[in-house]
């Protein structure tokens, strides 16, 4: 009999709200690694995550980074709090997993990546719509250059989140702590997604306002144009005051193939040369059951996408190996809001990477 060596490891969620149980769930349906302690300033809330995993808790932080069996801090505080406990678990040889965004601004961002970097730890931004069969689907043609010169490449986020969602004492809606509105919280996925499957933004105009929700400090729309270094063109349309909520859509325009995601789903796959398996494609990624994909309710995820970062960072902790979307990743999406806001401002383009 061959003994298994292979290694379990010890995850810790810092910040217990409602994505830590998506954390939670992903970690559990890993065969080698398991929920060791969660940590918030609400007992309450770590108690609530921990105990149906059979995990400690805590609500001194600091407990956390001295526990010898945490192997992997999983940072799911407010946005504009990443950058503290990611810093201070990279400090502590921890290895780094962090909801999206990586931070609010591009100088946080660059410093939780520098502070992994000079541990020698792991960092790990979530951005788990990458992860999706879908999305490695337009992915893998992208990168065989199926779509020829890419002429369009657009984003849209039309969801609803009601008035309460911004509510007194949420984090939601504040400029300190979500560092921006239905770019930087919810659409951010979508453009992550977009700059990852077309390529790096050159440049940016865009408009951001608040125009259905009442005493919110970010924007609840926003549109933008955008030039590509590749010279594509592309918009972005993002907002939390559509009712009642639609699933999300990546178009792709190319002189030799165009691809159409509506939520998880392809509804067009058309190449010039077809090949043997785009039918197949075709029959197994298209059009099913409606899936909001979070559209109208933040809790209707799926933690499919989180168990799939999950497990290849620990491939990449096993064989030595380099994470699929590492802290830089993380950065792209979060400097592209950052300059669509920019422009907003300003009135006027901004250019990418931003001074």
């Amino acid at each position: 009999m061959t003994e298994n060596t292979e290694k379990t490891y010890g995850f810790a969620i810092v910040g217990c709200g409602l994505i830590a149980d998506f954390h939670a769930k992903a970690i559990a349906e890993i065969p080698n690694a398991r929920l060791v302690m969660t940590a918030s300033r609400s007992e309450e809330n770590a108690r609530r995550v921990a105990e149906p995993y059979g995990a400690d808790w805590t609500t001194d932080w600091p407990e956390v980074l001295r526990r010898r069996d945490v192997d992997i801090v999983n940072v799911c505080t407010p946005s504009g709090a990443h950058m503290p406990h990611a810093i201070e678990a990279a400090e502590a040889g921890k290895h780094v997993v962090v909801e999206k965004p990586l931070e609010i601004t591009v100088e946080r961002c660059d410093r939780i990546i520098a502070a992994a970097a000079a541990a020698g730890v792991k960092l790990v931004t979530i951005f788990p719509s990458r992860f999706s069969q879908t999305a490695q689907a337009i992915k893998q043609a992208a990168d065989d250059g199926r779509f020829g010169q890419i002429v369009l490449a657009d984003a849209y986020v039309k969801w609803y989140r009601d008035q309460a969602y911004y509510g007194p004492g949420r984090w939601q809606g504040t400029k300190r702590w979500d560092g921006g509105g239905a770019l930087m919280n919810q659409s951010i996925h979508t453009i992550d997604l977009l700059q990852w499957l077309v390529g790096p933004v050159k440049s940016v105009a865009g408009y951001v306002g608040v125009l259905g929700h009442a005493g919110i400090e970010v924007e609840d729309a926003a549109v933008a144009a955008l030039e590509f270094q590749n010279g594509a063109f592309g918009t972005i349309e993002g907002t939390t005051a559509a009712y009642k909520g639609y699933p999300r859509r990546v178009e792709i325009c190319g002189t030799e193939g165009s691809v159409f995601m509506e939520g998880n789903d392809i509804t067009v796959w058309s190449f010039a040369e077809e090949r043997p398996e785009d039918e197949e494609v075709r029959r197994r990624l298209g059009p099913k059951a409606a899936d909001s994909g979070g559209s109208s309710d933040p809790a209707a995820i799926s933690h499919a996408g989180h168990k799939s970062q999950l497990e290849d960072l620990l491939r990449a902790l096993d064989t030595g190996g380099e994470v699929l979307c590492d802290g830089q990743e993380g950065r792209h999406a979060v400097e592209i809001i950052l300059a669509i806001y920019r422009s907003s401002q300003l009135r006027r383009r901004v250019t990418l990477p931003l001074a």
